[in-house]
Order: structure tokens, then C-alpha cells, then sequence
């Protein structure tokens, strides 16, 4: 079936409960810091991005894959999705590997934070967990490579599992996207690059497209945009078939195949306003990708992208603080937008 006769979001790989703590400091090396609050949430690519569009009133089915443990914390994503509204039809759990967790340390006056994750069922997601004959959606997303081992691996032939999905994705009828986990991954850019020729749409931030491409994006500590550019550019030339969108914080850059190159700043937020940036980059991703199924142009998916992403901030978990579509926008009128 063909993309536009196709209807909804499927998304898959990484499904996490996300132990999100918010301290009064980052210590240095033994010494202690204090836990201010602590909470449960989601946590992950596609759970993020599918409760992200579900509370932004997305009015379209919203779709799970992945594998999650037998055990209460498995039990708790199943539930928290369904309650949401997401379908976990092949949302499988395994008694193989405990459900995965991340503990996202919040320094409560930055709101910068740090990931200590347990890969737990994650590490066994594989090609064959992936149903794409029963799933109408119109959108794959698939997140995070270089977090999910057994789609990691490359095989004699140069591909990885990834890749694979995404070409059985395409061979469905489906658009496909991806993201990427900022890692310090010895072969970052061997497991990125098979995965590029099968994409319609890639979305990463600023750390990860530098890793790919092999180039600093940053260098002088602000963010570069003729470098950028020059990575999207890299990038599609590399595969990726529609567009690539490369996002930091103080906006994004999308450049599609035709070479239209569109930027947005982000929200001119004061430091008060920000809490976490738990999620905050699976938020973009959930506003951008709203945009493509509904076949918005560029500028107005970045704009849904930045709104939501600000949004975002105003939590310390990865999706509580999302609201309807039409108050993320709303942001923009409040405190603008910032100049790149």
C-alpha cells in the first residue's frame, strides 16, 4: 500500500522507563549530591515520540514495536501506552533480559543531564520482531541506533539489522525515519551509514550528524551553520532520500534533496522556564514528524518542531510536560524565536 493511502505513526526500537531525578549539583568524583525530586516516566525514541504525538492530540493511530521484560516494569509500559492510547500489539515481552532503565540526573539549575542506562530487553530487539504487513501507519520511525544491539551489528554484507528494517519498512509503503543516540560508540559512524539509503526523513542533533559526517559542528562553541549545512549536505549524499533535519539548541537546519535549505531558531525561553531536557529532542522529533504525515512544508514542520521541544523543557520527564498542538504554538507568540 502506498504511503498516502496509509494512515498513522509506527514507531519502534528503544522502549525505557526513564528514573528521572533532579539534583542540586553535578559532583565531582566521590562526592555527593542530593536527589531534590524524583519521578517514573517514559522514556526512549518511540515511546517518547508516540505519548508526545498522543498529547498533542495527533488524530491519527499511533503504533508500538519493541520488546519490553516480563516484569513490572514491562507490565507498566504496556499500560502506560494502552492508557494513552498507543497500540502495543507487537509491543512483545521477553523473560530474557529485565525491562531497560535509564537514571536521567537533572542538575536543577541548568537543567542539563546525564544518562546512566541498563540496555535490558532493548539489546535483543530483532529483524524479526518487526510486523510490517499488519500495520496500516503511514510513518516508521526507528530510534535510537547505537543503542539497540542486535540491529547494530553489521553483517558480512556491510548492513546492519537496522538497515534491514527500514528497507523491509520501505518495501511496505511506509515513509521512514530515524534517530540516533549521542554515544560514544566506537563505530558510530559503520553502524549510521547503512542505515542512510533507507531513509526518507533523518532527524539528529548537532552531536550526532558531527560523529557521522566526521566533522565538529561546534568549533568555537557556537553552533556552526555553514558546517551544518555542509553535514546535511554530506548526509543525502549519503542516502537519506528526502530531507535531513539537524537540530541544536538554539534551532535546527533542514536541508532536503532538492537542496532547499530551511532554519528555525528556537523559543527565546527564560532560564525560569526551562526545568529538564529529558526528551526535549524526541519532542522535536514528534513535532517534525506530525508535520510530514500531515504534509506540512518545511518551515511549518520545524516551527511544530521547536514549539514542541520547548514545550518539552517545562518537565523533567520526556513527555509530561507536552500539551495540544495548538499550545505549543502558542509559545511562539509568547516568547518568539531566536535569530540564527
Amino acid at each position: 500500500m502506498e504511503a498516502t493511502k496509509r494512515k498513522g505513526v509506527l514507531a519502534g526500537g528503544n522502549f525505557i522507563i526513564d528514573y528521572v531525578k533532579l539534583i542540586d549539583a553535578w559532583p565531582a568524583e566521590d562526592m555527593l549530591a542530593s536527589i531534590r525530586s524524583e519521578s517514573r516516566s517514559n522514556g526512549g525514541g518511540p515511546y517518547n515520540v508516540l505519548k508526545d504525538l498522543a498529547a498533542m492530540g495527533a488524530g491519527f493511530p499511533l503504533e508500538a514495536v519493541g520488546l519490553v521484560g516480563s516484569d513490572a516494569n514491562g507490565d507498566w509500559i504496556l499500560e502506560d501506552c494502552r492508557a494513552h492510547g498507543i497500540d502495543t500489539a507487537q509491543l512483545y515481552q521477553t523473560a530474557h533480559a529485565p525491562t531497560s532503565y535509564t537514571d536521567a540526573m537533572t542538575v536543577e539549575s541548568t537543567g542539563r543531564r546525564t544518562f546512566f542506562h541498563q540496555r535490558g530487553a532493548n539489546a535483543l530487539l530483532a529483524p524479526g520482531d518487526f510486523g510490517f504487513g499488519s500495520s496500516q501507519a503511514r510513518l516508521f520511525h526507528l530510534a535510537y541506533l547505537m543503542l539497540l544491539d542486535s540491529l547494530d551489528v553489521i553483517e558480512g554484507d556491510g548492513l546492519t539489522g537496522a538497515a534491514r528494517v527500514l528497507a523491509e519498512a520501505s518495501q511496505a509503503g511506509m515513509i521512514t525515519s530515524a534517530d540516533i543516540v549521542s554515544a560514544d560508540h566506537p563505530q558510530f559512524r559503520e553502524i549510521a551509514e547503512p542505515a542512510l539509503p533507507h531513509l526518507d526523513h533523518l532527524c539528529i542533533n548537532e552531536i550526532e550528524a558531527g560523529k557521522i559526517t566526521g566533522n565538529n559542528l561546534r568549533p568555537s562553541g557556537s553552533i556552526d551553520l555553514f558546517a551544518v549545512g555542509n553535514a546535511a549536505r554530506t548526509l543525502l549524499a549519503g542516502g537519506v532520500r528526502r530531507e535531513v533535519v539537524i537540530h541544536f539548541e538554539e534551532g535546527a537546519l533542514a536541508l532536503d534533496s532538492e537542496d532547499h535549505c530551511h532554519s528555525q531558531g528556537s523559543l527565546n525561553l527564560p532560564q525560569e522556564e526551562i526545568v529538564g531536557a529529558t526528551g526535549a529532542g524526541d519532542a522535536f522529533a514528534a513535532g517534525y514528524l506530525h508535520g510530514v504525515h500531515e504534509s506540512l512544508s518545511t518551515p511549518e514542520r520545524l516551527r511544530q518542531a521547536v514549539c514542541a521541544a520547548a514545550v518539552c523543557l517545562s518537565d523533567p520527564t520526556p513527555s509530561s510536560g507536552l500539551v495540544p498542538l495548538p499550545e505549543c504554538l502558542a509559545l511562539a507568540e509568547r516568547f518568539g524565536f531566536r535569530d540564527l
